[in-house]
């Protein structure tokens, strides 16, 4: 890279934006004025062509660093974002987002333009609904955790170097993305206190800190308009960046704007628009500038789009160039100097992250196992690992099963189904080399992951039964994966026999009948029934039944019968899960003594958790979600109001199967002398058992008497302490976050008034309260014009833009805490008051209301 950029330098030696000397805007303006109109439209694309004639190499935006460097071969697979987000320890997040960025310069010193430094991470989407398909990629549903633990990331990201980025963390993805079925053409409702208090603050955190230096807009709408297309760019996010911020498209989401979601009619107005809006970077068409360069250059010839627009887009992106030190000599940028070596070597800090990731959920002093104990280790995860789309490679993999080796003995079954095909006429289903046809009898384990999904692996070879790209059978992968998950195969029943449809190709194989050679259940129970205690380890397949593309549908575990099964056998069982996110258990958790959760923890999972359930550390994970009992408890997915819709643990009045920062210990924490002055809550912590541990201690608040819904409980800050027995600590946790979005006056407003302060373990778990008289601002009732989006209640409308739509007559907006008075009703609307609350009802569908006068 260097021999290049000194052939290149000797091109554009002593001009201005060369010389380090000089402040990065005026180098930057240098540069801007050096380049032609035709070479700053290329530089809009991801992939930035070299300029030659000024020493410019090429330069792409976007690699991918979620938890590791991925798709680039063997990293350091930390826990998956959601694993992170529960250890509620910014200072771990930190450290491991610079082991990832460190990591992210070796890939760049080895191949620099299939590594870019511009990494897109981390999402800071709050986990609003668990059965988003992305849910493994976010920290937690509450927006402070998020922000904290985003911002965290970031910061280990870009470095502390006053003037250098390690690399260029882009925050993913703006905003209201919590849906991946028909995620381009879905709209997200946010009305402004939705905006405002749950989903902004996750990415504003991030932005304000300067810790992220990019954004990247998501694929669905909001309010009816797309979001590469939100003025919250330019309104919100611009405004509070320190040093700027350069916003990258998604993946062919620029030329949805005029393709499938049909917002525009050209693709020259999309452009321009995209632009005129604060995009920066075309992510389109892969490796193809074409679709953009023509609709961009169009679009100035046409005056869709001024030069000015263009140079503020191109100037965003180069400017992190600057930053990233390209055009400087390397001896003045201390992260040039990382070399390939540091790739892989983070395996330390990954255990310990998978230590803290580890929650133990439940526990009839079960645990920890006692040295000796003989086990059971049954499950599909008992002795796999399992990848997702965004993770690297693991350099090594300690499995449950492995780690519990290290402590006893161990036996071992996954208590699936191994099964024989056998065709209509007599032939099996068989595999040779890797090539699948019908003749001598092959064995596949079933593997059936709930929701009318199987994936089928070939016990010869142990490879999974898959589709070729010529559709024909195949069994090559080691594990399902890809893009496109050509191992799964829903089965269709026909009698006594069962045809195998492959999901993504859609084709049909069989109709077999099914030999079962072992039965999964009875062999798991055989195993269970002989053993000392059970330790069994389900979950999911990053790829199957919820990933990008695809939500889930039900929180269901599916393999509640085997878990019935095998604890039944032998009750002395701990069920260990596995996943990328919350499982509703079907009342199981409360016939076993035992029950933990990890995410996917990378390649020191399975020795965290056996370290975990033998006591060699307490655990000390707290949920970052809360875990419902119920599909029941959930509204639908598409509903983002989680103040009406009673969502998340902020408005949730249910009974929760695990509440959110919900997390136990193998000792005990004592809370005392609780006090509050000056904006910040203090309170001691003693550690009353007898091994160490740590405590996440939590300050949540209440505003019962608000004049305004609020959240049942809010968290205000967080803070983890490590005790030995006997140790006490006090620990200081601001009161950052009692505002609520005044909706009359478009802004954050402290209203004054009695707030209650709780502290303690969880949001649940209350261990002391306070309650606080807050000399904040008068908030009284709401007069004049009332803006439609800033309702309080409806049903059966949508937002589309700054419009409030009611789908059928018989709709209805409903406005709290209004001054009586004379209301004009629009057309094709009725309004009626009963002295508290304003209620405008729809005659007809398709009505579109701006304002109430």
């Amino acid at each position: 890279m260097f021999e290049v950029f000194d052939q290149h330098e000797r091109c554009a030696v002593g001009l201005p934006f060369r010389d380090p000397a000089l402040p990065v805007e005026e180098r930057l303006s240098d540069l801007l004025g050096r380049l032609t109109e035709e070479e700053k439209v290329a530089l809009l694309h991801q992939w930035q062509p070299a300029v030659p004639r000024l020493g410019l190499e090429a330069f792409r935006t976007g690699s991918e660093a979620l938890h590791g460097v991925a798709w680039r071969g063997e990293a350091t697979v930390f826990p998956q974002a959601v694993g992170l987000g529960a250890s509620w320890d910014t200072d771990l997040v930190a450290r491991v987002g610079e082991a990832v960025g460190v990591e992210s310069r070796g890939f760049h010193r080895r191949d620099p333009l299939a590594n870019g430094l511009n990494v897109w991470a981390p999402v800071v989407n709050p986990l609003r609904d668990p059965r988003w398909g992305r849910n493994e990629e976010g920290y937690a549903e509450d927006p402070v955790l998020t922000a904290a633990m985003g911002t965290a990331y970031a910061r280990g990201l870009r470095g502390d170097h006053p003037r250098y980025l390690r690399t260029a963390p882009t925050l993913k993805h703006f905003l209201g993305y919590n849906n991946e079925d028909d995620r381009c053409t879905t709209s997200s409702d946010l009305r402004p206190r939705v905006l405002h208090e749950y989903e902004l603050p996750c990415f504003l955190g991030p932005v304000e800190a300067g810790a992220a230096v990019a954004v990247m807009p998501s694929y669905n709408l909001v309010n009816g308009r797309p979001a590469h297309l939100s003025p919250l760019i330019g309104a919100e996010l611009r405004p509070r960046a320190p040093e700027g911020l350069a916003v990258v498209s998604d993946a062919y989401a620029p030329s949805n704007v005029a393709g499938v979601q049909g917002y525009l009619s050209t693709q020259v107005e999309a452009h321009a628009a995209l632009i005129r809006a604060g995009l920066d970077s075309f992510t389109d068409q892969d490796a193809d500038p074409a679709l953009m360069v023509e609709s961009v250059t169009t679009a100035l010839k046409e005056g869709l789009l001024d030069r000015a627009a263009v140079d503020r887009a191109v100037g965003n992106v180069l400017r992190l160039r600057f930053r990233l030190g390209e055009f400087d000599p390397p001896e003045d940028n201390p992260y040039a100097a990382i070399g390939p070596d540091v790739i892989g070597t983070h395996g330390e800090l990954a255990l310990e992250a998978a230590r803290q990731a580890v929650v133990l959920l439940r526990n009839d002093s079960f645990l920890p196992l006692r040295p000796g104990t003989e086990l059971a280790v049954i499950g599909t995860h008992a002795d796999t690992l399992f990848e997702d789309w965004y993770s690297g490679t693991l350099p090594y993999q300690v499995t449950v099963r492995r780690g519990l080796e290290q402590f006893t003995s161990v036996t071992h079954h996954e208590g699936v189904d191994r099964i024989a095909l056998r065709a209509a006429d007599g032939r099996y289903l068989g595999v040779r080399g890797g090539v699948v046809g019908l003749g001598e009898r092959a064995l596949f384990d079933r593997f059936d992951w709930g929701d009318g999904v199987w994936t089928l692996r070939d016990v010869g070879s142990r490879r999974y039964l898959g589709v070729a790209e010529d559709g024909s059978l195949v069994a090559k992968a080691a594990m399902p994966g890809g893009w496109d998950v050509r191992e799964l195969f829903e089965p269709r029943f026909e009698g006594d026999a069962v045809v195998l449809r492959n999901k993504v190709r859609g084709t049909d194989t069989g109709p077999f009948t099914v030999e079962v050679v072992v039965d999964g259940i009875a062999a798991a129970v055989g195993v269970a029934a002989s053993a000392d205690a059970v330790v069994l380890v389900l979950g999911n397949d990053p790829h199957v039944n919820g990933r990008e593309t695809q939500d889930r549908t039900t929180l269901r575990l599916p393999w509640l019968d085997l878990v019935r099964a095998v604890r039944e056998a032998n009750p002395r069982t701990a069920l260990v899960l596995v996943s990328s996110y919350p499982y509703a258990l079907g009342g199981e958790e409360e016939h076993l003594p035992a029950v933990l959760w990890t995410a996917h923890g990378g390649q020191e999972q399975g020795r965290a958790v056996a370290e975990a359930l033998f006591g060699a550390f307490s655990p000390s994970g707290r949920l970052p979600q809360t875990w419902y009992r119920s599909d029941d408890d959930l509204p639908d997915i598409l509903d983002y109001d989680i103040i009406r819709a009673g969502s998340t643990y902020l408005y949730f009045t249910g009974e929760p199967l695990f509440p959110f920062g919900h997390g136990l210990s193998y000792t005990t924490f004592e809370y005392s002398g609780f006090e509050y002055a000056g904006g910040v809550a203090r309170v001691s912590v003693t550690n009353t058992g007898q091994v160490a541990g740590a405590e996440v201690v939590q300050l949540y608040s209440a505003a019962p008497e608000h004049p305004v819904r609020q959240p049942v409980r809010r968290l205000q800050s967080f803070r983890r302490v490590h005790l030995g027995p006997g140790e006490t600590a006090t620990v200081e946790l601001p009161v950052e976050n009692l505002w609520h979005w005044d909706v009359a006056a478009g802004r954050r407003v402290v209203a004054a008034g009695r707030y209650e302060l709780l502290v303690g373990s969880s949001s649940r778990d209350v261990r002391a309260r306070l309650v606080v008289d807050v000399p904040g601002e008068r908030v009284g009732p709401r007069s004049g014009v009332l803006r439609a989006v800033d309702f309080d209640d409806c049903d059966g409308v949508r937002l589309v833009d700054d419009e409030v739509e009611f789908t059928r007559a018989g709709a209805w907006l409903a406005f709290h805490d209004v001054v009586p008075g004379e209301r004009a009703a629009p057309p094709g609307t009725r309004v009626s008051f009963d002295g508290a609350a304003l209620v405008l009802t729809a005659e007809a569908a398709g009505v579109r209301v701006r304002e109430v006068r």
